[in-house]
């Protein structure tokens, strides 16, 4: 992606999208803190300590492979998504694009927003030759489930996770 915004029209609103900045940080671990599911992953005193959320920043943005977009109104975020390009062997070495963190502040719900975020992001997949555009969403979040069938996604797998704890090497 260009470091240029790509605008955004939604319900007669001119947005856009561009690729994420250090600066930007904060608002983004905000939007993602805020949903429910997340509550239990950033506790609350993640504006307190940005440096877990600078370093990861810094870690995709710094490779080719993530990418970290915004959305800004009126000179604020108020959306922001994650993709991931990721090469294997499956589907004849297929490219697939892997999309992670979708979240659109609340008083911007109900309006296309997401939709329009997800139609950019097949695009770019197919731009960048990907085959497969896919995604996982909490078991709780049904609405999100309805959101992604509406966009013509299919609930095709089951996810699994494994939290690992923190491990302390030195005893």
């Amino acid at each position: 992606m260009t470091t240029e915004p790509t605008p955004l029209d939604v319900a007669r609103v001119r947005m856009s999208l561009r690729r994420a900045v250090r600066a930007d940080v904060a608002a983004v671990v905000d939007l993602i803190a805020a949903e429910q599911p997340g509550r239990h992953l950033d506790d609350s005193d993640a504006d307190a300590d940005l440096t877990p959320y600078l370093a990861a920043f810094e870690a995709i943005d710094t490779d080719p492979a993530q990418l970290l977009v915004v959305v800004e109104h009126d000179g604020e975020i108020v959306a922001t998504m994650q993709l991931t390009f990721i090469p294997g062997l499956a589907r004849r070495g297929a490219l697939r694009a892997q999309v992670e963190a979708v979240r659109v502040r609340h008083d911007h719900r109900g309006r296309g927003l997401g939709a329009a975020m997800m139609r950019w992001a097949i695009a770019e997949a197919r731009r960048r030759g990907c085959a497969l555009v896919q995604l996982t969403s909490d078991t709780s979040r049904t609405a999100a489930h309805r959101f992604y069938g509406r966009l013509g996604f299919t609930a095709s797998h089951t996810g699994f996770k494994l939290r690992l704890p923190e491990s302390d090497e030195d005893g």
